[in-house]
Order: structure tokens, then sequence, then C-alpha cells
């Protein structure tokens, strides 16, 4: 089948592939790379990957393109699902012989719900879809697809049985060869890493249990399942043959750092190849694994601190002690390991008072760059199920956006409310950020790097706008 690959039009700026762990639009303009929906893309010959959001590309080429196609693939959230369903229902209008079918932690926790209310959407893959979709691709018969829920010609929902998760990883091909044929690579930017940046994952799935976390817990799966390290390296060499501009590879797995010896041994494998990277950790690495990585082109981590709080940390199954991350930071930081650090505010257990510990500990422990996140209930979580039975999540705000595509604060509690969470994100970032020794290091930054200067400067106003259309919500 003549296949697209659709990450569709939405709020502007807004950031819903797969790779980014909340679908929103960001403090500074940021894109991660379309990797779940590149991973099948490279599966299925002549097809075709359409990134809408960065690439900045209305409806007009897209339903041009798709009068020409017998399936259409668009990745979904549950921010945009209503907006993706309008899209597909336009395209449905221009190619009424069009199949389109939905993949995301959206619709494979909520497969029957989601084919109900998208009357368009022909089937919906549950969980790990990259062989569901190269099956239907194919041409199999949606009856035989393992892995679907789907309607059938009388209109009746169908749930097929499930589809094994993948074990042997080095099956996969390199998404690399769809980021070279379909994608413009100068589009993707993360405001701490270096531009242009490629991101891939070297495995799929966490052993944590963190209650919020949406990936393992809709469509990743609790085991780490990995690419082997030769594998890894393989596919670098070949988006440094093909991407000799890029400055940063960034490994997106949930946490890298898993698996230290295999952590280690493609660090080594990376280290002969020259590169800079950085990677997803946990904070409770090793000193001694830190040197190996550092040794090896390890650059930064982006690390989930989370709270300051250890109780809050109890409350979301994180598994790490805040003395454990005190430690940790302090050994980046004395290796010249850049850290950025993200935290959530309104998780269960949030009070006033646990909010300033988090700014102080933040403060304290002092990550180059931080992002301050509201906590999300995304359906198929934990924390969802828990807001749901406590009354915690007001349904009005259940989409987790609003109509600009700006996080809201969906949880609220007794003692705290929507508001009073929903402000603390603009002061931690003050407190954060205007501070003497951190304005002097941004400072210095610049000063030493012209395209730094120009680039510090394009975020400080994009970070203003933002706290501005924030105060307006």
């Amino acid at each position: 089948m003549r296949t697209l690959f659709l990450q569709p039009p939405t709020f502007d700026g807004f950031d819903g592939g797969a790779g980014s762990r909340y679908q929103a639009r960001r403090e500074i303009k940021s894109f991660w790379y379309p990797t779940w929906l590149a991973q099948p893309a490279a599966l299925v010959k002549g097809s075709r990957l359409i990134d809408a959001p960065p690439a900045r590309m209305g409806m007009e080429p897209i339903l041009e393109d798709v009068k020409n196609r017998d399936l259409v693939i668009l990745h979904t959230s549950t921010p945009s699902f209503g907006k993706d369903v309008q899209v597909a229902q336009m395209l449905k209008d221009v190619n009424p012989n069009l199949k389109i079918g939905m993949v995301g932690a959206k619709v494979a926790v909520q497969p029957e719900e989601s084919l109900l209310k998208g009357a368009p959407i022909d089937f919906v893959a549950r969980n790990e879809f990259d062989f569901t979709i190269k099956d239907i691709a194919d041409g199999m018969d949606f009856k035989d697809v393992d892995g679907i829920s789907w309607r059938n010609k009388n209109g009746e929902i169908v749930a097929n049985r499930d589809r094994a998760m993948i074990e042997d990883m080095d099956s996969l091909p390199f998404v690399t060869e769809v980021y070279k044929r379909d994608l413009r690579i100068e589009d993707y930017f993360i405001g701490y890493l270096k531009h242009p940046y490629i991101s891939i994952y070297t495995g799929r799935g966490c052993k944590s249990r963190c209650t919020f976390c949406l990936w393992p817990q809709t469509v990743g799966g609790h085991r780490y399942r990995t690419r082997s390290p030769q594998h890894v390296a393989a596919e670098i060499r070949l988006a440094m043959q093909y991407f000799p501009q890029v400055q940063e590879f960034f490994f997106d797995d949930d946490t890298f750092t898993d698996d230290l010896p295999r952590a280690e041994a493609i660090a080594r494998e990376l280290g002969k190849l020259g590169v800079t990277w950085s990677c997803n950790a946990k904070a409770n690495v090793p000193r001694d694994t830190l040197k190996v990585l550092r040794d090896n082109g390890l650059r930064l981590l982006l690390v989930g601190y989370e709270s300051g709080n250890q109780q809050i940390l109890h409350n979301i199954k994180k598994g790490m002690r805040v003395e454990t991350a005190r430690e940790f930071t302090k050994n980046c930081h004395e290796l010249g390991i850049k850290i950025h650090g993200t935290f959530i505010l309104g998780l269960p257990g949030e009070t006033r008072e646990t909010i300033q510990e988090t700014i102080r500990f933040a403060q304290e422990i002092n990550p180059h760059t931080l992002q301050v996140s509201l906590a999300a209930p995304y359906p198929g979580t934990f924390l969802h199920q828990q807001a749901t039975e406590n009354g915690w999540l007001d349904e009005s705000n259940a989409d987790l956006l609003d109509e600009n595509g700006v996080q809201i604060a969906p949880l609220h509690y007794p003692h705290l409310s929507h508001t009073e969470i929903f402000g603390s994100v603009e002061e931690f970032y003050k407190k954060f950020y205007f501070r003497a020794p951190k304005i002097a290091s941004i400072l210095g930054e610049m000063i030493t790097s012209p395209q730094m200067m120009k680039r510090r400067l394009r975020e400080g106003v994009e970070f203003f706008q933002f706290l501005k259309d924030r105060k307006a919500a």
C-alpha cells in the first residue's frame, strides 16, 4: 500500500512527536524527532514521513499528497486527538478510499473509545506497532493483523489479539535512513542540545515504575529491550556519513543508564568515532561509570529529578533518594558533565511547602539548565488512575492543554488549587534563572560564542513570550 506516515499540523509550536515526554508547546520552541513514526516508516518500502509542526507545513500539501495514497498512519496524543480526528476527516474527504490508522499512547490505551470518537479512523494500533503497520501496509487483511482494534464493514469495533513485543531490537532498520529521506534535520532543535542534533533510540522500555511516566506504561513496557552496542555504533557511523553537520547525538531511551555495562560498551564504541553525545539518565549513575562515559564523548545528561521532597519521590515510585541525587550531581559537576534537570510540580503529596523545597533543591544542585513541567495524568498511567479515583482530576481540564497548546494544571488537591500549581512554574523559573551566578554563567557562554549569543537571545525572547502567554491563560 502506498503509505504516508504523518505527524499532523496542530497547535503552533506543538511538540507532539513520540520523542517528547510531554506533548505541549515548549517554553522555548523545541522539536524532538518523530522516531516512533520513523521506525515503521523504515520498514515500509516506498513510504513517506511528513512531520508537519517542525516543517511548518499546513494542510494543503498534505491533502495533495494523500490523493495518491492508500494508507495514512497518524501519530496522535491525548492533547491533540480532537484536532487529529479533524485532520483525518479532511484526508478522507479528498480520498474516500484512503485507509487511516492511528498510533500513539492515547489510542494504545483507549482503542475503543478512540474509534468511537473518531469516525474517519479505520483502525488503531495498540502498544508496540512497528510490525503491525508493516503487516497492514503489506496488504494483510485487518482480521489477521495482531495488535489492532478496527472497524469492520458493519461499523462494529473488533479487537484482535495483542502483538508480541519485539525481542530482537537489532531486527529493526535504522531510522537514520528515514531522517535522510524525509526530514530536514535543521528543523529539529532542543534548547540544551547542540544544533543540529540527531536523536535515536538504542532500546525500549524502562524498568522504573514512575507513576506519571507515559511510554513505559503504555507502549514500551517495563523491560529494557536493547540494541547491541555494535548495532548502535553502525547507525551512528551512517548518520555521520549522511549528516556531517551534526554537532551532537542524543539517545532517547527512557533511561539509557539502566544497563551500566552496556552503556559503557556503547560509550567506548562512540569514543572510537570521536562524536559528542548525550542521553537520558537516572540520578544514580556511579562516578566510575560517569567517568567512562565522559572520557568517550558524553557531554550532557538529561535527568528527571522531579522533586526535591523525599516523600513525593516515594509517592510517585521514583526509586530515588534525594541524597543519592545530590551526590550524583556533585560528581557530574566535578567531571565536567552538564545536566539538564527536569522537575514536575503538582505531583501527589505536593504542598506550598514542598514546592519551595524543590525550588531550593534545584538552586542547590544547580543543573546547567532545567525544565519545569506540570503533573500530567495521561490515560493509561497509574497517576491518571489515582487522580480519577481520588477526585484530583478536573474533567474540564482532562485535555491537559489550553486552546494555545500550553500546559495547564489538570490536578488539584484540597490544600492546593489549580491556580497555585500553575503559578508556581513561573516562580520556579524566575527563582532559578534570575540569580546572579546563573545569569553570569549564561552571559559567559554568550560572550565566548557568537553562535550561543544569537541562540540565547532568541531563546530569551521566546521564554518571556511563553511567560506572557501563560499569564493570559
